[in-house]
């Protein structure tokens, strides 16, 4: 039997990082996700804050606590994007010397996937201030993603946006969505979503891209795994109804 594929998480302090053994287990056992808390020393989603838990001696820290990888993922968004596409791109190189193999982060996942899916209209569910989120938009922008809504909740920590339940992350994609997006992107990997991927595009009736979600999917690309996955929502699934074809 062959040895699983192993996909390196940094993720910064503590939040949601629950989604990610409940991907594990939608996964199964031939891809491994192995998840190390970086260190966060002001969970604040403010700029200063933001470049602070983003930099290349934090994440490479995270690394040499992993075991043998075939890729790694720096699993935050704002901790990339607000470096600028520029200095995102830097930060994922660092990433990929400290590590030894494949790298990128949550904001460059985001741009891949949705090119994957034809996208080039998208909605934008922040939880974010207005500052931070309009950098993701001018990210997005680098990329030829337009952004027909962006909606910012004002929401200052990680740990608020993880305390967010079912009921309210649903209601908050379906009120800001647009009837123009091709897709609708939920851009924080503090945010709950990756059991709740069905449900949300059902709310919406199209494909919705989340941080974590998305953050697996490319660690998955990265290292080479079959990306064939019907239970995390319609960017595994097109894999796997192209390859039925």
């Amino acid at each position: 039997m062959n040895e699983p594929k192993t996909v390196g998480i940094l993720y910064p302090g503590h939040s949601a990082e629950d989604d990610y053994p409940t991907a594990q287990r939608l996964l199964g056992p031939d891809v491994r996700l192995a998840l190390v808390h970086t260190e966060m020393r002001e969970d604040a989603h403010r700029l200063d804050a933001l470049l602070d838990i983003g930099g290349d001696d934090v994440l490479a820290a995270g690394a040499a606590r992993l075991p043998r990888l075939d890729s790694i993922v720096w699993a935050c968004t704002s901790g990339s994007f607000v470096f600028g596409w520029h200095g995102a791109t830097q930060q994922v190189a660092a990433l990929r010397r400290a590590a030894g193999v494949p790298a990128s982060s949550t904001s460059f996942a985001f741009t891949d996937a949705a090119a994957a899916l034809g996208a080039r209209r998208v909605s934008v569910a922040a939880t974010y201030p207005g500052e931070v989120a309009e950098r993701f938009v001018e990210f997005l922008a680098h990329a030829d993603i337009d952004v027909v809504r962006l909606s910012s909740r004002g929401i200052v920590t990680a740990a608020e946006v993880g305390s967010l339940g079912r009921d309210d992350v649903l209601d908050f994609a379906e009120a800001n969505d647009h009837p123009d997006a091709d897709v609708l992107l939920m851009p924080d990997t503090a945010l709950h979503t990756v059991g709740l991927l069905g449900d949300l595009e059902r709310r919406v009736g199209k494909p919705v891209l989340s941080a974590n979600q998305v953050s697996i999917w490319q660690g998955l690309r990265l290292a080479g795994a079959d990306l064939q996955r019907g239970e995390l929502g319609t960017l595994f699934a097109r894999a796997l109804a192209q390859e039925l074809r």
